[in-house]
């Protein structure tokens, strides 16, 4: 995941969509986004009608700023998607849906996927009583995520998951243990994916 630098409302308001780049904030009156819809930018000006090229650009933009990732690495996962039998777009989405910082942030053990990115990479999550602190780690079918055992990682995880938060997707599980712990039952789905997405959009453009 890419580090958020400067002001990133604005990329919600750009997209047109909600990225929940903020974790809960962006469920509250609080969220930039509902109280100024319209794209960033002195006076909303707007440069003409969208062009086709536009069209596709905002798409594969809208996903990585809301997975976090940067050009290299989305390049690399369309081209693992590519390779891989099946549709193109359902395997990118897949993959992204993936990644270790998603999955501990769609579990609610991190209030938003940059908090979640900072857990793992700080050494507070382990995969199958494995110390895993690479983000973009690929879980697959069967995994358990657990926190760390150390009362530091207990009590951040646990003051994350006492916050209200969304819904927890079909192919993952919270586990009832003392340590917080979900398990990854299946390969995500395009279903699973929280926000909406025309992946056939991104494959014309990628595969140019």
């Amino acid at each position: 995941m890419a580090r958020q630098t400067g002001p990133v409302c604005r990329k919600c308001r750009r997209e047109g969509v909600k990225l929940f780049i903020k974790g809960t904030r962006c469920d509250t009156p609080k969220c930039a986004f509902e109280r100024r819809e319209t794209p960033p930018g002195m006076n909303n000006f707007r440069r003409g009608k969208q062009t086709d090229y536009g069209l596709h650009l905002r798409e594969k933009q809208k996903v990585k700023n809301y997975y976090g990732v940067l050009e290299r690495q989305f390049r690399k996962y369309y081209s693992m998607a590519e390779r891989t039998k099946g549709n193109t777009g359902q395997v990118l989405m897949s993959l992204l849906e993936r990644r270790l910082d998603n999955v501990v942030c769609r579990l609610g053990f991190g209030r938003s996927r940059a908090e979640a990115r900072l857990i793992v990479s700080h050494g507070h999550v382990m995969v199958n009583d494995r110390l895993v602190d690479v983000p973009s780690y690929l879980t697959q079918p069967g995994d358990v995520i657990q926190v760390k055992d150390r009362p530091k990682s207990i009590q951040l995880v646990k003051a994350n998951l006492e916050e209200p938060c969304r819904e927890v997707p079909d192919f993952l599980s919270l586990l009832d243990d003392p340590r917080p712990a979900g398990q990854v039952l299946r390969l995500p789905e395009t279903s699973d994916v929280s926000i909406p997405v025309q992946t056939q959009l991104i494959v014309e453009l990628c595969s140019k």
